[in-house]
């Protein structure tokens, strides 16, 4: 088998991987809207927090997603100008069949107003009290004031 390592073939192959599964296919819709921060991203998800740090590791991998941290925050984008060229075309491609969402992907549309709006110290405090049971949609004093 050839060595794929630096070129094109390599590059299809980790972004078709990497958009191959339905939790990264959300998380990259997701921020489509925007930067999220990891814990918004479990929020939305309904993963624990390792689940996402992988999820999210391997979406950086095939260079769909960048991230930074901000103190204890990590927060994840699509920056396209840093993405390989594959990633970019696998991105507008993603964009394209996701214009019309309904079911799942329409149910994260709507939960993810509310999770943008909600304060993320108390959105991660709230998470770190659950340690393990999945994520609940915030209660209104958990949205940040004025929104």
């Amino acid at each position: 088998m050839a060595n794929y390592r630096n070129d094109t073939a390599h590059a299809i192959v980790e972004a078709a991987k990497a958009l191959g599964d339905p939790h990264r296919l959300r998380a990259v819709l997701a921020l489509e809207g925007g930067e999220l921060c990891v814990c918004q991203l479990i929020e939305l998800l309904g993963l624990s927090p390792s689940t996402v740090s992988k999820h999210m590791s391997i979406l950086a991998q095939a260079g769909l997603v960048r991230h930074r941290k901000e103190g204890r925050w990590v927060h994840y984008r699509i920056d396209e100008k840093e993405s390989p060229p594959e990633a970019r075309q696998a991105l507008r491609w993603l964009r394209e069949c996701a214009q019309a969402p309904d079911g799942q992907l329409l149910q994260d549309r709507k939960r993810l107003e509310a999770i943008r709006k909600a304060d993320l110290a108390a959105l991660c405090s709230a998470q770190r009290k659950r340690s393990g049971a999945a994520p609940a949609l915030l209660q209104p004093s958990q949205r940040r004031p004025g929104r």
